[in-house]
């Protein structure tokens, strides 16, 4: 799947017209997005809309060279998917059977 080539409800995307981004306002965003491209202003754009779409930056930017161009990935989570995931850890954490000292 390419970035800007997948049409969507019979509009062709765009960088701010996201294949992965809900179809409707009441679709449940994804917590994590994997975005690439090509590294244009049209992937920077696209990663604006994800930050002003709520989502946070995770990890580092990956860059790669394919023999034309620069291809770029940023992964982007949802925050209230990093507290749930903290908060399943500590409840997974604490019903743990351990007697012993020290660290696992």
């Amino acid at each position: 799947m390419t970035d800007t080539a997948t049409a969507q409800a019979g509009a062709e995307a765009t960088p701010l017209n996201d294949p992965a981004a809900p179809e409707t306002p009441g679709e449940e965003k994804l917590a994590y997005r994997l975005l690439t491209g090509p590294d244009t202003r049209e992937f920077c754009a696209r990663i604006s809309q994800a930050l002003a779409d709520g989502y946070v930056l995770h990890g580092s930017p990956a860059a790669t060279f394919n023999g034309s161009e620069v291809i770029v990935a940023q992964a982007v989570i949802l925050p209230h998917a990093v507290a749930r995931a903290d908060a399943a850890v500590a409840s997974a954490v604490d019903s743990l059977d351990y007697e012993g000292e020290g660290h696992a």
